[in-house]
């Protein structure tokens, strides 16, 4: 089987998290950011994990480049575009790409400008490729609760215009739902979808509160939530989708290897997942490398990838018609 022919679906994928080395190479000489070297071995490596990641903490610190390239209009609507590009090459048909346009204002840009930036670049590269795409809004738990609203009527005129959901996402502390009721209703009536970062690093409650106090139809990772029969019980009774990540969960040390990794018990026991690859460069792999890990890990079949690809199709963020198009691309 070619792997990299399988049409694709990826619904979780941040921008910042997924540069070209080459991209970043240029354009820190471009924006004269001070590093040591600019050659490509050495920009890799502050870009992407190696052995020595020890947690989730010393994952986000290859985010610290990225996002000093990524505060032009110019910049951001190229990295979007080249993602895609990228990601086409492999037959990945849609992507959702998530970035928070809180960290692309410090040489001045405007959060609506960040945002136009990004979804400008992925409709340029819908019109040069073969694959479509929306931006998801991530608001950092880590920042104050202004810059959520902030962002959210920010974004609110892109909706279905490029831009498909809001998020949470950075540091996960138990209980945070509760700080954002308020703010997630707002982008609910708006028409944002709601995705949250949850039940990544161990508190499996969290899971409980993106969904009852958030209303979040899918969870990012959702890694831990066979701690809580409660929270298990809960995602697979309201169908909630969880976008899975292993390789990323294996780089930031919640599980040793995808061998051990429970998503695929998750969806033997019918709880919907879809598989993305978290952050293409930081954890060093492409879509078609993961579903590769996956197939051979756990013996994958054909049908059991397209049962995945389905329920990608329907917990996508996308209108009925990219949906029915997704759909001609399996038997």
């Amino acid at each position: 089987m070619d792997i990299k022919k399988l049409p694709k679906i990826e619904l979780h994928c941040h921008l910042d998290g997924s540069l070209r080395i080459e991209t970043a190479v240029e354009l820190a000489k471009k924006e004269k950011i001070e590093i040591e070297s600019y050659r490509y071995e050495y920009v890799k490596d502050l870009l992407s994990i190696g052995e020595e990641c020890t947690s989730l903490d010393d994952y986000l610190t290859k985010f610290y480049l990225p996002n000093s390239l990524m505060q032009s209009s110019e910049n951001l609507k190229r990295i979007a575009y080249e993602l895609l590009e990228d990601a086409s090459k492999e037959n990945v048909k849609y992507m959702e790409v998530r970035f928070a346009p809180i960290l692309h204002t410090q040489n001045g840009l405007t959060l609506k400008e960040v945002i136009k930036a990004v979804v400008d670049g992925i409709k340029k590269a819908e019109l040069d490729f073969d694959i479509k795409g929306n931006a998801i809004i991530s608001c950092m738990r880590s920042m104050s609760l202004d810059h959520v609203y902030d962002s959210i009527e920010a974004g609110k005129e892109f909706i279905g215009q490029g831009v498909s959901a809001i998020d949470l996402a950075a540091v996960e502390n138990k209980g945070f739902a509760v700080d954002y009721i308020d703010a997630i209703n707002l982008a609910k009536g708006y028409g944002y979808k709601v995705t949250i970062h949850a039940g990544e690093t161990g508190f499996a409650e969290n899971v409980i509160d993106a969904i009852n106090l958030l209303g979040a139809e899918r969870i990012g990772h959702g890694f831990y939530i066979y701690k809580s029969k409660e929270v298990y019980d809960l995602v697979k009774e309201k169908g909630v989708t969880l976008e899975v990540c292993p390789k990323s969960n294996i780089d930031t040390k919640a599980v040793d290897s995808y061998k051990n990794h429970p998503f695929y018990k998750y969806y033997k026991d019918g709880i919907n997942i879809s598989i993305s690859t978290d952050n293409r460069t930081v954890s060093n792999i492409t879509l078609s490398e993961e579903l590769e890990s996956i197939f051979n890990t756990f013996d994958l079949t054909l049908d059991e990838y397209n049962d995945i690809y389905y329920r990608s199709i329907k917990s996508a963020f996308c209108d009925e018609e990219t949906k029915k198009w997704l759909l001609t691309f399996v038997n």
